[in-house]
Formats: structure tokens, C-alpha cells, sequence
């Protein structure tokens, strides 16, 4: 079995999740910018994290054997604090960097005005950049949040194939699916969807433009649910072609839309050093 992991947030995770994940079978992984777990007191900070996630991250990730992708936003949750909206004026030097896979997350939390206004003005820096989308649906009001989501994506011009709306669920997925956007699920230990939900909907609706994911941070989660997700799927009647299809080759073509994904087997010899955001030896900073 060979994994993507398309959101997942290897900054809370250890290395020994790294080694884990390794073996069962993941070779690459998109790292969401997100919500820290607390109000950040300045843009600055935004900076350092964002320089952590398209530099040091990735020669982390490459130590064993993963590679590392990202995508770079103001997240919902922080687009209602005043003190964070210079983010949005700053975004287009990241979004030109190597490993840079998509704008994301964006989206809604709280359905506010301001959450509104940075959505709608990511989505054009997509477009402008010529990047796919990863949109975040509410934990709360899902519904309503996943069917405001497709109004701005809808109004923005962007190709819907060029937009995955994550965290859906058994009440969202069928306006999504029929929008013609990717399909996100997050596997969970608690919340959110479970394997056996998520065998469900695939047996369903089918695996077209379908998309899971573990979503692991510093939260109860668990970065080896895209795994147990293909085991589930094994053992659903699934053949193999159609867990590499869910788990590999759906999140590449999403991400692939970049032009910036590196899927060549990682030389584990040469992550030996790291210096500014190179990755390994020889290859230029991002």
C-alpha cells in the first residue's frame, strides 16, 4: 500500500510518527497551514511558521523518507483577528515557493463577514497563482457552511476541479459531489468521519475525485487512519487498484495541478544537512 496523505499537520507530530507513518506505507504528505491552538499576537509569527512549513518541515519529513508538501494561507479561525489581516498582503511571496501545493485552508469557521472576505480574497490569489484550493468546512452549521462554501467558489470563476472542500461528511457530500469539487474526508478517532463511515460513502458515491485523510495535529488523532482506512477498504471487498486509486493517486492528480509535487523516492543519505529551506544536497533553497 502506498499513501498520500493529502492534510495532515506533521508540525504537532513526532518523529516517531514519522517512522510510523513510514511503514505503513506513506511516502508523502500536504501540510495545511492552520490554527495553532491559540490566538497568534502578531502577523509576524505567521512568518517563522510559514518559513518552518516550506523549509524545515520538509528536510524533517525527508529524514525518513517522506516528502513533504504544503499549502499556505490565513486561516479561518484567525481571519476574524484584526491583528492577523496583514497575512493576506503578504501571501503571494509564499505562494511562489517550491512545495507550495495549493492556497489552504480557507474557508469557515464561524461563518462570519471577515472569514467571508479572506475566503473570497484567497480564492483570487488562487487563481492568480495559478494554484488548486483547499477549502475548510465549519465543524459548526455544516451544512450551511459547506453550501456558502460552493456560492463563493462558484462566484470566484475558478474550475471547480481545482478546488477540494474538506471535512465532509454523510449530510454534505452529496452537494459537493455534485459541484464537480474534490471530495475531503478526515478520518478521526472521535469526531468527524471513521473508516467504516468512510467505506461506506466510497461504496456509495465511488472513488471519483474522492480524497481522505488523517488531519492529525496536536489534537486526539491519529496519523495512520489513511492506512486503516485501506485496510477497511481490503476488507469491504475493495480490490488493491482501488485503494491506490483513494489513497495515492486521487491526491496526486489534485495536488499535481500545482506542478510542484516531488514524488521521486527520497535519498535518505543526503538529508544530512539542512541549510535555510534546502531540503537535501544539491537542491536549491525554495
Amino acid at each position: 500500500m502506498r499513501i498520500f496523505d493529502p492534510h495532515i499537520h506533521m508540525t504537532s507530530r513526532t518523529t516517531d510518527d514519522y517512522e510510523a507513518m513510514y511503514a505503513a506505507g506513506v511516502r508523502a504528505v500536504t501540510e495545511p497551514a492552520f490554527w495553532l491552538g491559540q490566538p497568534r499576537s502578531s502577523a509576524a509569527s505567521f512568518y517563522d511558521y510559514f518559513d518552518a512549513l516550506v523549509g524545515w518541515e520538509r528536510f524533517r519529513a525527508a529524514q525518513f523518507g517522506i516528502r513533504h508538501h504544503c499549502t499556505i494561507a490565513l486561516n479561518p479561525k484567525e481571519a476574524n483577528d484584526p491583528r492577523c489581516a496583514e497575512v493576506l498582503d503578504a501571501l503571494p511571496r509564499y505562494l511562489a515557493k517550491d512545495g507550495v501545493v495549493a492556497v489552504g485552508e480557507v474557508g469557515f469557521d464561524s461563518m462570519t463577514d471577515d472569514e467571508e472576505k479572506a475566503f473570497v480574497r484567497q480564492l483570487d490569489l488562487a487563481g492568480e497563482h495559478d494554484l488548486p484550493v483547499l477549502v475548510h468546512t465549519p465543524h459548526r452549521d455544516k451544512v450551511e457552511g459547506t453550501r456558502r462554501t460552493l456560492e463563493l467558489v462558484a462566484a470566484s470563476g475558478l474550475p471547480p476541479e481545482r478546488v477540494l472542500v474538506d471535512h465532509l461528511n454523510e449530510v454534505t457530500v452529496d452537494m459537493v459531489a455534485g459541484s464537480g469539487c474534490w471530495l475531503g474526508f478526515s478520518i478521526y478517532p472521535d469526531t468527524k468521519m471513521d473508516e467504516r463511515r468512510m467505506v461506506r460513502i466510497l461504496a456509495d458515491h465511488g472513488l471519483d475525485r474522492m480524497i481522505v485523510n488523517s488531519a492529525a495535529d496536536w489534537g486526539r488523532s491519529d496519523p495512520l487512519k489513511t492506512a486503516k482506512t485501506g485496510q477497511a477498504m481490503r476488507g469491504a471487498g475493495f480490490s488493491e487498484d482501488d485503494v491506490d486509486r483513494v489513497l495515492w493517486r486521487n491526491p496526486v492528480a489534485f495536488y499535481g495541478q500545482s506542478g510542484r509535487l516531488l514524488l521521486d523516492p527520497v535519498d535518505i543519505d543526503q538529508t544530512a544537512t539542512f541549510e535555510g529551506n534546502s531540503v537535501l544536497r544539491g537542491q536549491r533553497p525554495a
